[in-house]
């Protein structure tokens, strides 16, 4: 059974926004130097400022920023304001964390094996590696962000189905917005514009 006592924890909250964080990042000081925190801040009051950050003034998408941490980690944040949950896992799997539907139908997500089976019954799972979910956006890798996630049944000892695994779907591709702004070629957009 796997326990995650040695790993580092961090609990912060800053502003209705709270996150709790397992494991470490390698390359702290420079992101908190790249967010304006101080040399002081630790990885869970990163995690909440570059949340903040993309919350509010989405200069890159979470996935860029994901991909820039170097470390083991896994965390969950919770937004009060806007009842949302972020969550994400190191694709190198230092840090284990699952995840299942509970009686109720709310998300429950947690290192503790014992606890996510007491809640959940049978449908839970290992949480994907290297992948992020958002409560409104929903399951993505981070790792591989163009590509679309495939639900694997879990199947118990008993032959009865409990859950899914999540892989990534190498054949899949995600489709993108089109380009408007100056970046899209407007060379091809017809001659009738011009006649």
């Amino acid at each position: 059974m796997y326990f995650s006592q040695n790993w580092r924890r961090w609990f912060c909250g800053l502003h209705n926004v709270y996150c709790m964080f397992m494991g470490s990042l390698n390359n702290l000081s420079s992101l908190n130097k790249q967010y304006g925190l101080s040399k002081g801040s630790n990885e869970a009051m990163f995690v909440i400022e570059a949340y903040r950050t993309l919350r509010d003034r989405g200069p890159y998408p979470a996935h860029q920023v994901l991909r820039d941490l170097d470390g083991s980690f896994g965390f969950v944040l919770y937004d009060c304001k806007a009842g949302t949950i972020f969550a994400a896992l190191d694709a190198d799997e230092g840090v284990r964390l699952f995840w299942g539907i509970a009686a109720d139908g709310s998300v429950v997500i947690s290192d503790n094996l014992e606890l996510i089976k007491a809640s959940c019954a049978k449908s839970f799972a290992p949480f994907p590696a290297g992948c992020m979910f958002h409560s409104e956006q929903g399951l993505m890798s981070f790792e591989h962000p163009t590509r679309e996630m495939k639900a694997m049944p879990r199947i118990d000892s008993e032959g009865v189905m409990c859950g899914a695994n999540f892989k990534v779907d190498v054949q899949s591709r995600m489709r993108s917005m089109p380009r408007v702004g100056s970046e899209a070629n407007w060379a091809l957009s017809g001659s009738h514009a011009w006649a």
